[in-house]
Formats: C-alpha cells, sequence, structure tokens
C-alpha cells in the first residue's frame, strides 16, 4: 500500500468544480491584485479567525516580518521564540534587524515553554513569538500573563494551526497580532504561496496594507518604506472556496489522529499529547520513539511516506551560529529533533491506511525491545542548572 504524506490531490477532487468557477470569476473581472476576491477573503477569514482585521500577504514568511515591524520591531530588540519550529520563524525576525532568543519547548506539547521565557527577557525585548506546533497552540494564558507583566507584544505564529481553539479562542485572535501560511500543504493551503495577518487593532491592520504594498498611501504617495507582499486574487479566490470546509477537514484530522492513538496504543511509541483545554487541528502527526531512524526506514520500504520535524533546531543552524547558541544548551528541542517523527497525515486519510501504517511502526517499536510505552521527556525545578538550562531525559 503506497500511502503518501499528504495527498492535494485527493483534497482537489471534492472542491474541483467549485474551485473552477471561483478561478473563472477572478479570470472574468481581470482584477488579479487586489480587488474583490482579496477583500472578500479577508472578511471571512477574519470572522472565521473573531477578529476584526485581516490582511492578505505573499506568504507566511512575510506574515510574520511585516508583523513585526508593523509593531515597530527592529534594529537592537530582541525577539524571544522557541527552536523547535520552521526557520521562517527566525529568520522574520532577523530580517527586522531584531535578535531572535531562544528558549526550550515543553516536552509534551513541544510548544514553547513558558517557564523558559521570562528568564529570558531583558530590556531589549520587545516581543514573544509563540509558535503554535504541529497543530496545538502554545499556552498562551502564562505567555500573556508575562507579556502583560513585561510590557510585551505577543506575535502568533499560526502557520500550522488555522482553525485551532486554546480555551474556546480561535488561533488568530490570541495575541496581538496573529500570523499564518497558506503553503499548499497547509490545513488551509492555497495553489501557491500566501499568507495572512490577524489583528483587532486597526492602527496595526492600517500599518500592515501599507508595508505590503510600498508603504503607499495613494498609487504614487509613499509614507514609508515598505514591501511587495500581496495575496494573489486567484490564490484568495481558492481559499475563500477552501476555508467554508476548513472546520470539516480539521475534524476528519482529529478523527485519523484519534485512529493512530488507538493503534499505537501500549506500543512503545509516544503519540502527541493535547493540553487541557486546546484543540488540535492535526497539521501533522508527529510520534516520538527512540528507533526513530530504523522505523523510518521500515515504512519507507513499505512504500509509507514520512517526514521529520525537525532534525536540526535553529539554535544548531549554520544560518544562525552567530547567534553563539551550543549543542545542549536547549536539551528538549535537541531531543524531539532526534526523536520525532511525523506520520502521513491529511483530511482523506482512511482508516486502513492508518492501521496499515501503524501496524508497520508498531512492528518495527517491538523490533527493538520497545513493548510498553516509553516515558516521554520530562523536567523538574529541581533539574534546573545555573545558567538556566533543564534536564531533559
Amino acid at each position: 500500500m503506497q500511502i503518501p504524506f499528504v495527498d492535494l490531490k485527493a483534497q482537489y477532487e471534492t472542491i474541483r468544480d467549485e474551485v473552477a468557477e471561483a478561478i473563472r470569476g477572478v479570470l472574468n473581472s481581470a482584477q488579479f491584485i487586489g480587488g474583490e476576491a482579496v477583500a472578500s477573503f479577508e472578511k471571512d477569514f477574519a470572522a472565521y479567525c473573531q477578529v476584526r482585521h485581516a490582511r492578505g500577504v505573499a506568504n507566511g514568511t512575510d506574515a510574520i516580518h511585516l508583523a513585526l515591524r508593523a509593531l515597530g520591531i527592529g534594529h537592537g530588540d530582541e525577539v524571544i521564540t522557541t527552536a523547535h519550529t520552521f526557520i521562517a520563524t527566525a529568520a522574520a525576525i532577523a530580517a527586522t534587524g531584531a535578535r531572535p532568543v531562544f528558549v526550550d519547548i515543553d516536552p509534551e506539547t513541544y510548544t514553547i515553554d513558558p517557564t523558559m521565557i521570562e528568564r529570558a527577557v531583558t530590556d531589549r525585548t520587545k516581543a514573544i513569538i509563540a509558535v503554535h506546533l504541529f497543530g496545538q497552540p502554545a499556552d498562551m494564558g502564562p505567555i500573556k500573563d508575562i507579556a502583560r507583566r513585561r510590557g510585551l507584544y505577543v506575535v502568533e505564529d499560526a502557520a500550522q494551526a488555522h482553525g485551532a481553539e486554546y480555551r474556546g479562542v480561535r488561533t488568530g485572535a490570541l495575541g496581538d497580532v496573529a500570523c499564518f501560511s497558506f503553503y499548499p500543504a497547509k490545513n488551509l493551503g492555497a495553489y501557491g504561496d500566501g499568507g495572512a495577518i490577524t489583528t483587532n487593532s486597526a492602527a496595526i491592520a492600517e500599518r500592515i496594507e501599507r508595508l505590503r504594498d510600498h508603504g503607499r498611501t495613494t498609487h504614487y504617495s509613499h509614507a514609508e518604506i515598505g514591501f511587495n507582499s500581496r495575496l494573489d486574487a486567484l490564490q484568495a479566490a481558492i481559499l475563500q472556496i477552501k476555508l467554508r470546509r476548513l472546520d470539516e477537514w480539521n475534524a476528519n484530522r482529529r478523527r485519523a489522529a484519534e485512529w493512530y492513538a488507538g493503534e499505537l496504543a501500549q506500543s512503545g511509541i509516544e503519540t502527541p499529547f493535547v493540553r487541557k483545554g486546546s484543540t488540535h487541528v492535526y497539521h501533522l502527526y508527529v510520534i516520538t520513539t527512540n528507533e526513530r531512524d530504523a522505523m523510518r526506514i521500515k515504512l519507507d520500504e513499505a512504500g509509507v511516506a514520512t517526514g521529520i520535524h525537525y532534525p536540526l533546531p535553529l539554535h544548531l543552524q549554520p544560518a544562525l551560529a552567530h547567534l553563539g547558541y551550543r549543542q545542549g544548551d536547549l536539551p528538549c528541542c535537541e531531543a524531539m529533533a532526534a526523536r520525532s517523527l511525523s506520520l502521513p497525515m491529511f483530511p482523506e486519510l482512511t482508516r486502513d491506511a492508518v492501521r496499515h501504517v501503524a501496524a508497520i511502526a508498531r512492528a518495527a517499536a517491538e523490533r527493538h525491545g520497545h513493548k510498553i510505552a516509553q516515558r516521554r521527556p520530562t523536567y523538574s525545578p529541581a533539574a534546573l542548572s545555573a545558567d538556566g538550562g533543564k534536564e531533559c531525559r
């Protein structure tokens, strides 16, 4: 049985006619930059995210970059975030001239650890970027408490969490500003690049409108130096069609996750932990095992595509070596990099496909003697070292 990591063709077949009609509408209007398609999607996406404003941009990286610039963050500033994420999070910080400051992850949810944030705050810290990883929101309650006490902005990197909720509030409405990617494989994906920024602040939304369009206030009047980062009208029309199905598709992902959890119970494989009060939308289904590499080989031999998110944490990336981090600085991030494996996950995934994937994974675990559940990496305050690091074992 050949099982892809994600199956965009299967999804397309369910909306083929609606997408064709939406594309024809844009072609007939000849409004390819801006226009009704973009405005309509922005309105619907803002409503979906339970906020007042949404502004489309060219991609998710630009969303973070422009959001930070709209908050006035630049040279000499610091932004705290996690090293367990795609490099776009840190690259967008660096693009403003600010310095990324990495802290470790919670060993159960793999999102940024709030207990590590406050010790990283300095007089140069201006914001916290909370990454909603793999489809689960970061622990926003304590993060926002820290931000209020220290006068910091909270930015959501929601690129992997369209439609997820934290204590009944959707991602996109949990911080001062939120940033989304519409890369094709996302829960809400375009047929090319795309992104959006959401906020309840009219001033932030207005600044983003300028920044994404060369800083202009009228066609040839420019209030500031901006960028060319506009959401394509064709992509906006496609996204509006797909937005209507997002809750259904997310529910299908949760169903597949439940199947996986049942099939992998007592296998020695750690399945995703969902924080109480959070709704996970499973952009990725990430398991952890000490036998990750051997398991991946067995799955590949059986025709099952997998991924690793992420094999090298950001604090150890060559591109960020100038920040001065070393192996051992963020032990939980490093443990995840060595142990995590992403299994196939998409809304059209069938029960039989999940059984097949799980059977191969179980067999690989049993072959290496893991017949009881492995212990998740844990730490306690007593395990904190003098320099603020922690054991992750």
